[in-house]
């Protein structure tokens, strides 16, 4: 995300009409919209591997698995943030073809001018998500994924190394491998 909006305040519909006609994505806070940046080889292929080994776990349930093109709102907070990976299963959510705001997982690939955003502030914000459960980021430097978990309103961290070979999403009762997480990915 870029530090300096690029419009003055508006609407969460107007951002919407907005966001419909343009060429580039912008993120929204408070009102204000954010252009964001493209992303480099290894960001791009560990989340499409994410996304595909999670579809093919999903296949055939009620739940949907999104990619960097689907919006999440968090209405609480007048956020909308374009997560690498999300997961919904709620119904309502068939209701927004161009947000979600009930997912229960979201995935978010780390890169070197988003990791401190995407640990702290943007972290804070989708906890406000009630329907989420599950909240992993993975690294692009280094075979590692660190997952946090709701459990009884609380966030647990719980980390996966390469070592290890496997990782779990609970949320989703699935269970990956590094091999297929990190595949085709040159460090």
């Amino acid at each position: 995300m870029i530090a300096s909006p690029k419009f003055n305040y508006i609407s969460p519909d107007e951002y919407l009409e907005m966001e419909e006609k343009s060429d580039i994505k912008h993120e929204y806070i408070d009102g204000y919209v954010y252009a964001m940046a493209g992303a480099n080889d290894p960001h791009v292929t560990i989340a499409l591997n994410m996304a595909f080994v999670i579809r093919n776990h999903l296949r055939g349930t009620s739940c949907r698995v999104y990619m960097s093109d689907m919006k999440a709102r968090i209405d609480a907070l007048n956020r909308f943030y374009y997560p690498d990976v999300m997961v919904t299963c709620d119904p309502r959510d068939t209701q927004t073809p161009n947000h979600k705001r009930f997912p229960k997982l979201i995935i978010e690939v780390l890169s070197k001018s988003t990791e401190a955003f995407d640990r702290g502030d943007k972290f804070a914000d989708y906890q406000q998500l009630e329907s989420l459960e599950e909240y992993a980021l993975v690294n692009t430097k280094r075979q590692r994924l660190d997952c946090f978990r709701k459990e009884e309103g609380r966030w647990f961290l719980q980390t996966y190394s390469g070592e290890q070979d496997k990782f779990q999403l609970s949320s989703i009762n699935f269970e990956g491998e590094f091999d297929s997480l990190y595949e085709d990915v040159i460090f």
